[in-house]
């Protein structure tokens, strides 16, 4: 793949696209956050919740990750029916379920009814991301699709740095009208899903087509440029749902992402209770946790737009995994000293962020319509099993006895694996001339 700078752009081109990422990307970022924040700040809860409901590590890294099987069990059915009924309606529905069910994990009472609401959390968020990182192919053309895929995600790493606080003074209403503080997390962080859900009926479009505050020549320029991007994908077959699920690159992509994922809800469910082990109070435990996070905001947005700058996807996904990676290590090996294990941790932070947009431009790379749909959602359900396998690890690995070293190495080895699959991908995909076509990988890379 050419590693050559993209051409300048129309002036067209430039105010459409200015248009669309002001109107679309601060409210798709918004709708992150707040769902990001309901999967993560169970971590916070966790910090007086396990001990009130009778939560052991096993238990909590169980439930925590339990999420992700709901969400796979239903994330490819719900992609392609975003791809049918339209984002606007689908995305809607599924922050009203999702912030429902989030309110309700308020009242869980033991380590069953935690099981079931993470669970059922999964389901209905199911769909949301790959949805969305869909979404986005409809509005951007390829080469502008890392840098927004970075501005959409970054809301994940800030709702680590914005949210850690908040969560942390929240859980100092510990009392207030009854409630322990645990509960008006989930009860005052899980209720914006509701509120946006609503909104977001009347305010998202589902295609360019349909937007009615793009002039006609920004909306004529737009939906002509997207159907070359599909007409350049030149297997007819990429179309296709079931070439979608059965081609290996799919299958490979999830292997990347799963590695990626495991490394970010470690960050996401573990970091809290890895930073009360150093000894720290709840509100200074909070501010810590945001330092990573803001770490990972930073470098992801700048790592983006220099793969968009150089067209170059692959080794910009493998060398984020391997900043990872190392991350986790030096978090292993810090022992009591909470600069080295922060380091660690804004390390990993940065890499598994960072990794994460210029993975997501390689899908609709090699597939157009429902088969993107398909395969964008198969890869997120089977990749973000790592959301379950890497919380899982730190607890079952010597979480008890507040010793993470060997869960942190075991997620820095998905990591690693992740990186060399991405190599390697690129070797077999690029290498023996296994891209889409010329025509495809122009519009892709270079505009």
């Amino acid at each position: 793949m050419s590693d050559a700078a993209k051409p300048a752009a129309s002036p067209l081109e430039r105010r459409a696209m200015r248009r669309i990422t002001w109107r679309l990307i601060p409210f798709l970022m918004l709708l992150y956050f707040v769902a990001f924040l309901d999967r993560i700040n169970v971590g916070f809860a966790a910090l007086t919740m396990n001990k009130e409901i009778g939560l052991t590590p096993q238990m909590f890294g169980l439930g925590s990750g339990i999420f992700f099987i709901g969400y796979f069990v239903f994330e490819v059915p719900s992609t392609v029916i975003l791809h049918k009924v339209g984002a606007r309606f689908w995305i809607g529905r599924v922050m009203i379920t999702w912030g429902l069910v989030s309110v309700a994990t308020a009242f869980t009472r033991g380590p069953l009814s935690f099981y079931v609401l993470r669970f059922l959390l999964g389901l209905a968020e199911a769909g949301f991301f790959p949805g969305t990182i869909l979404y986005l192919s409809y509005w951007f053309p390829a080469n502008f699709r890392s840098t927004v895929t970075a501005m959409f995600m970054v809301a994940a790493p800030l709702a680590g740095t914005i949210g850690s606080p908040v969560s942390g003074a929240l859980m100092q209403m510990n009392g207030l009208l009854g409630l322990h503080g645990w509960q008006w997390l989930f009860l005052v962080e899980g209720a914006p899903a509701l509120v946006l859900g609503i909104i977001t009926f009347s305010f998202l479009a589902d295609r360019p087509a349909d937007a009615k505050w793009l002039t006609e020549d920004e909306r004529e320029w737009l939906t002509r440029t997207i159907e070359q991007e599909q007409a350049a994908i030149a297997d007819p077959h990429s179309h296709s749902i079931w070439r979608g699920l059965a081609d290996w690159k799919v299958l490979t992509l999830a292997l990347a992402y799963f590695g990626t994922s495991a490394g970010l809800y470690t960050i996401g469910f573990w970091a809290p209770l890895i930073v009360k082990g150093l000894g720290f109070p709840m509100v200074e435990i909070g501010l810590l946790v945001a330092i990573p996070n803001l770490v990972a905001v930073v470098g992801m947005v700048l790592w983006s737009r220099n793969s968009d700058r150089t067209g170059e996807r692959y080794g910009h996904a493998a060398v984020a995994c391997l900043v990872a990676a190392v991350g986790m290590a030096l978090a292993a090996r810090a022992g009591g000293s909470a600069a080295v294990a922060i380091a660690g941790l804004s390390l990993t932070a940065l890499g598994v962020s960072a990794a994460k947009p210029p993975l997501w431009c390689l899908p609709t790379m090699y597939f157009g319509g429902t088969a993107a749909a398909a395969s964008i959602g198969l890869i997120n359900s089977l990749g973000t099993l790592g959301g379950f396998a890497g919380p899982y690890m730190i607890g079952a690995s010597n979480g008890s006895s507040g010793n993470f070293s060997r869960g942190l190495y075991l997620v820095g080895g998905t990591l690693v694996v992740s990186a060399v699959t991405i190599v390697a991908m690129r070797f077999f995909v690029v290498g023996r001339g296994g891209e889409p076509n010329s025509s495809s990988e122009r519009l892709t890379d270079h505009g």
